[in-house]
């Protein structure tokens, strides 16, 4: 006769995240979105900002790819991965994020980004050989006309924003979607996508399909920079917003047996699309629900990281 094993009671146990409802704190998810968009710039402009030909060098291109897929790696499991105010707003066009949660993951992208920029530009004042730092930065900063590499017109770079940033966009949202089988290679995808967009972005116009860090870059280079600015702002969000509304047309041709079932219990729609980060803005995880169902209000980036939901018997 086998000896029976004790096991430890659960009733008290702490749930973990995207377990029973728990999710990390707003502060906890914006410091995450900060701390990727940091380590976005300081790859994606310091690699070819600090360049040297002759050693066979990581292609900028590629190095911005790489980093997008380690920061997703390291915190999508937090605060889903965002890392871009264009990414930010697909979500909430999509229906994945409120309106007041996406302001604010844009207030830390921005913030994460221009203290990349920061550190960049103070290493390039230390720099002997580099008499002025501004003219150093003007190098990898966005821009058409004459400031693009092929002298490529406003035209052309807002149509490569706009395309760019929409084909980024659509394929976060369809990695991360709930019903991808595929979704464990959600940041490979979206650093692959991200490098070949960067490497066309390069020689149009230094395109980042990232107006975080657009304006980061703009800050330290010369006041041309700024003058344009705009144009990395306004393509990267007609690019988003049209991957947004193509997605959430997508989540509204749902199954006819999920219609049936909804239009049976009509909070089922509510809960199947609407957002755990419109109203948590409390940073206590304590005060959190201990648990919820499974669909209710989610962040679907973020809960592919935080794992499989524990069901109960």
């Amino acid at each position: 006769m086998s000896t029976p094993v004790s096991v430890p009671p659960t009733e008290n146990r702490r749930p973990s995240a995207g377990d029973d409802g728990f999710r990390p704190g707003l502060l906890s998810r914006l410091g995450a979105e900060a701390f990727g968009t940091l380590f976005l710039v300081v790859a994606g402009l310091g690699v070819p900002l600090f360049t040297l030909p002759q050693s066979n060098p990581l292609p900028g291109a590629l190095a911005g790819g790489l980093a997008v897929t380690a920061a997703m790696l390291a915190f999508a499991y937090i605060s889903g991965g965002h890392f871009n105010p264009a990414i930010t707003l697909g979500n909430l066009v999509a229906g994945r994020i409120g309106i007041a949660a996406a302001a604010a993951y844009v207030g830390a992208q921005l913030v994460g980004a221009a203290a990349g920029a920061l550190a960049l530009f103070g290493i390039l004042r230390t720099v002997p050989n580099i008499a002025d730092a501004r003219t150093a930065f003007d190098t990898v900063t966005a821009g058409f006309g004459e400031h693009s590499v092929i002298q490529t017109s406003m035209a052309g770079v807002l149509l490569a924003e706009v395309l760019g940033s929409a084909i980024l966009v659509a394929v976060f949202l369809g990695m991360t979607a709930r019903r991808n089988n595929n979704a464990a290679a959600a940041p490979f995808a979206v650093g692959l996508a991200f490098a070949v967009l960067l490497q066309l972005g390069q020689a149009v116009g230094n395109a980042p399909f990232n107006p975080a860090r657009a304006t980061a870059s703009a800050l330290f280079s010369s006041s041309w920079a700024l003058g344009q600015l705009w144009l990395f702002w306004v393509a990267p969000i007609v690019g988003a917003g049209i991957a947004g509304l193509v997605f959430r047309g997508f989540a509204d041709a749902r199954d006819p047996r999920a219609a049936t079932a909804a239009d049976a219990d009509p909070a089922a729609v509510e809960a199947d699309h609407g957002s755990d980060l419109t109203d948590d803005f409390d940073d206590d995880p304590d005060e959190q629900p201990a648990a919820a169902p499974a669909d209710a209000g989610s962040d679907e980036a973020r809960d592919f990281f935080d794992g499989p939901r524990s069901k109960e018997s």
